[in-house]
């Protein structure tokens, strides 16, 4: 009796050992581009899409997958994946379809791309390591599979890269040096063209599908299989490469966790009677593998059988075998109670294993005694099935038709099922895994073919995918033996929290929406984004958002706070907006060096409006030594992740020729077209300027009217005063002077200085008619908005006119004023800060525009 127990003590040590599991943040993006527009369609990209993304579902990542992306759907697509990325462990893009090198730099395809001009390159392309340099400041681990080696269909022979144009190579992808924790794989070897095969899918993305799915597998060993597959599959034509600086290992299919039963049970046995049911549940591997079982030590007082058949030590039988075993006990044996004990393992596929033990009590089934306990026995196993298909109905309902609101971006949100059993032997069969988003427990995520116990449901979570707001379907089979189960469906419906809808920001690669400009918030923002922090006080993002609500309220001070709340906890956005706060003096003095310390910060994070800010000052020497190359190559990145201030200051630095980067006119508007593409309102009118003077393009005043109008009806400032011009003019309209004064009072009234100019002298041109003191009105209005001193003839005009024309203006600008304004200087610097104080009165926030 000591001895058993002793024995079941050592076994119930190894039971309750198990693996330290974790639940790491694995994101894969994946690209197929087959239909090409302007080239011949390519046959596989997206079929090895879909098949590469079912394999990294199987492998428990999270999975963005998209097909003939435009370059506007890849920008948006790949700023959703950098939002999900933030923080992860690994970080995963896969690219089948065109790529081509040029100067020995990577740019993938999009199908939109017609790469007729030399400046289409770098508003049609994705450059390969600007995709790189946003991953590694994401994430710990990188790794990018490129499928993407196709000979070179593309027209030109030379694109501007940089301040140079280069030409391009005719076929495959250049090296690429990756930083520390990087893998980069290319189908083929560099400079060598790939084959898209005879089947549905390409040689190396068949390949790499089936090797990625082996267990437990490093990728590097896992790309030396693929290389050894695609190598046979093309008769050595094809040689698949990476470039690896991985420090840590990187396991794709990871099989760390045992099957799922429970360690210890206990059994009433009787002697005598034949072969009796043990009840052993049926082992569940919660990775989805098949199960077997080995007795490792059997009872001394009886017989273990299977279908009438002995089973011995070490014998292995199915895992679904395993409820149908049985225990034969030789009449005679247990005169008085005696105790045996059955020790078994279960082993899955790739070397899981976990103990069970089952210890019986043996009494005899002899005489009218037995006869009770075995009566006893069979009602108690009737009323355990009951109990169990009560366990496993009300599983059921507990799911079936639930429809379970997830916020977006917030994490792992626990559905909160409220479970009603916790019986060892009900289980969860994932039979519908969710379209988008990822299922996980908090030791381990789920994957299409994953079970869980009853006793885990309860803490199961559920995370939506940045950029989704469809509901999504998951469907269980839930079982307690291989003879009964039920499924059950439920409803998960994706949620945008209020906050991030009335505050959130464009291009924000931790944010969740499109975003609002600043003119765009709401007065409700406030309220629902301090609700939001306060439901979630860790997410850095709604303080951020609450910042700039606040900011829109005219809370300056709190807004501070809550910004630098922000990023002090992570927000990069955050860290942006404090320099632009420094750099404007909003809410504190204007101090250059502080912002673009801020605007670096940001930039070396990725973020998109700090890479222009500290590109635009590094360029222009504002703040800083001069350094035009790498300020140049900021504001291509900042283009490039679709912000459309770096399209702009690119096109001006393109239109003149600045700081040794040669003019181009042609190359600037291509990145006016691309910012206009993006529904920009000021590409709008710096576009439709190109066209009134034919700069760049062929002179078109039909053209630059519509383009005026549109950016003048999305608030543009300048806009109005472009517009006005033509109608002052003639040029491409009808000459329309009442059209062009409204249209210039419009330009004021949004803090255009040159339009307030533009007003006075359409005044003054009146002659006699002229009402002097409106062109005064004016002229102070063009002072007054003019904060760079651009407009030194407003000034010196101001001043030539009659002393009782500007007191007249003057009583009627501090008339309209709800508040007075001190007296002080000259009458015409009175007349400025009057204007300065009308314009702020009607526009309290400069930056709304």
């Amino acid at each position: 009796m000591f001895r058993l127990c002793g024995l079941i003590a050592v076994f119930l040590v190894a039971a309750f050992t198990s693996f330290d599991a974790s639940a790491d943040r694995r994101v894969a993006l994946v690209i197929g581009n087959s239909d090409y527009r302007q080239f011949p369609a390519l046959k596989n990209p997206v079929k090895d899409a879909e098949d590469v993304s079912k394999t990294f579902r199987l492998a428990g990542f999270e999975v963005f997958v998209a097909s003939n992306l435009t370059k506007l759907q890849f920008e948006e697509q790949f700023r959703n994946y950098l939002s999900a990325i933030d923080g992860a462990d690994l970080a995963v893009v896969y690219y089948s379809g065109h790529g081509f090198q040029i100067g020995g730099e990577n740019f993938l395809i999009p199908v939109d791309a017609s790469l007729k001009q030399a400046a289409d390159i770098e508003v049609q392309a994705i450059k390969l390591n600007d995709v790189l340099e946003q991953m590694r400041s994401k994430s710990k681990i990188q790794v990018i599979v490129l499928d993407a080696c196709r000979n070179n269909p593309f027209p030109r022979k030379n694109y501007w890269l940089r301040d140079q144009l280069i030409t391009a190579g005719n076929a495959g992808l250049a090296q690429v040096r990756s930083s520390l924790n990087t893998l980069i794989a290319f189908a083929t070897e560099p400079g060598a063209a790939a084959y898209d095969g005879n089947g549905d899918l390409s040689p190396f993305s068949a390949a790499f599908s089936r090797r990625a799915l082996a267990p437990n597998q490093e990728i590097r060993t896992v790309m030396a299989a693929v290389r050894r597959d695609v190598v046979e599959a093309t008769n050595g034509l094809q040689v698949p490469w990476e470039n690896s600086s991985l420090i840590d290992e990187v396991v794709l299919m990871r099989r760390s966790n045992r099957p799922s039963l429970p360690p210890v049970l206990e059994k009433v046995v009787l002697s005598g009677v034949g072969p009796v049911d043990l009840g052993l549940p049926e082992p569940v591997d919660v990775d989805g593998g098949t199960i077997t079982v080995s007795i490792e030590r059997a009872p001394a007082l009886g017989h273990l059988m299977l279908d009438g058949k002995p089973v011995e030590i070490g014998e292995p039988i199915q895992g679904k075998d395993l409820p149908r075993l049985q225990m034969d006990v030789p009449k005679g044996i247990a005169a008085q109670d005696e105790v045996d004990m059955l020790a078994y393992a279960t082993h899955d596929n790739w070397g899981g294993q976990t103990q069970g033990i089952l210890v019986f009590r043996v009494k005899s089934g002899e005489g009218a005694h037995g006869e009770q306990i075995m009566a006893s026995l069979e009602a108690e196993q009737k009323q355990q099935v009951l109990e169990r298909g009560i366990h496993i109905t009300g599983a059921a309902e507990a799911i079936e038709n639930r429809d379970i609101r997830v916020p977006i971006g917030v994490g792992p949100v626990a559905l909160n099922l409220d479970f009603p059993t916790y019986d060892p032997a009900v289980s969860l069969k994932v039979s519908g895994y969710p379209a988008t988003g990822t299922l996980s427990l908090p030791d381990r995520t789920l994957s299409p073919e994953s079970s869980l116990m009853a006793g885990e449901v309860d803490r199961l979570r559920y995370e939506p995918q940045i950029g989704v707001a469809a509901p999504v379907e998951v469907g269980f089979e839930i079982r307690a033996d291989s003879s009964s189960s039920k499924p059950a469906t439920m409803k998960l419906s994706p949620s945008v929290d209020p906050c991030d809808q009335a505050a959130g920001e464009p291009l924000d690669l931790q944010g969740v929406v499109p975003g609002l400009l600043p003119n765009e918030i709401g007065a409700e923002a406030v309220k629902a984004c301090e609700a939001a922090v306060k439901a979630y006080p860790d997410v850095a993002r709604f303080r951020y958002e609450l910042g700039r609500a606040l900011l829109a309220a005219g809370k300056v001070d709190q807004a501070k706070k809550a910004i630098q709340e922000a990023a002090d906890r992570g927000h990069v956005r955050a860290v942006f907006e404090l320099g632009y706060l420094n750099a404007t003096g909003t809410g504190t003095p204007v101090d250059r060096k502080q912002a673009n310390a801020f605007y670096a910060a940001a930039s070396d994070k990725g973020d998109p409006y700090g890479m222009t800010s500290w590109g635009r000052a590094l360029f222009n020497g504002y703040g800083v030594e001069r350094d035009t190359g790498k300020g140049l190559d900021l504001l291509l990145k900042g283009a490039a992740m679709g912000h459309t201030y770096a399209m702009n200051d690119l096109a001006a630095i393109f239109t003149e020729g600045r700081n040794g980067v040669p003019a181009d006119p042609a190359r600037a508007v291509a990145f006016l077209k691309a910012g206009v593409e993006r529904q920009d309102m000021y590409s709008m009118n710096l576009l439709g300027r190109n066209y009134l003077a034919g700069v760049g393009v062929k002179k078109n005043p039909g053209q630059a009217q519509g383009l005026f109008q549109k950016a003048m009806d999305l608030g543009q400032p300048y806009a109005p005063a472009s517009l006005a011009r033509m109608y002052r003019d003639g040029v491409g309209v009808e000459q329309n002077l009442d059209e062009a004064q409204r249209l210039f009072e419009l330009a004021t009234a949004r803090g255009d200085q040159s339009g307030a100019y533009d007003r006075a002298a359409l005044e003054m041109q009146k002659g006699d008619k002229a009402d002097q003191a409106i062109a005064v009105r004016y002229l102070a209005f063009a002072v007054a908005l003019d904060l760079r001193k651009e407009l030194q003839g407003a000034q010196t005009t101001l001043t030539k006119f009659a002393v009782k024309t500007k007191t007249a203006a003057l009583k009627q600008m501090r008339g309209e004023l709800k508040s007075k304004i001190p007296a002080k200087g000259s009458l015409d610097d009175q007349l400025v800060d009057a204007a300065k104080a009308v314009w702020e009165q009607a526009n309290p926030r400069r930056d709304l525009f």
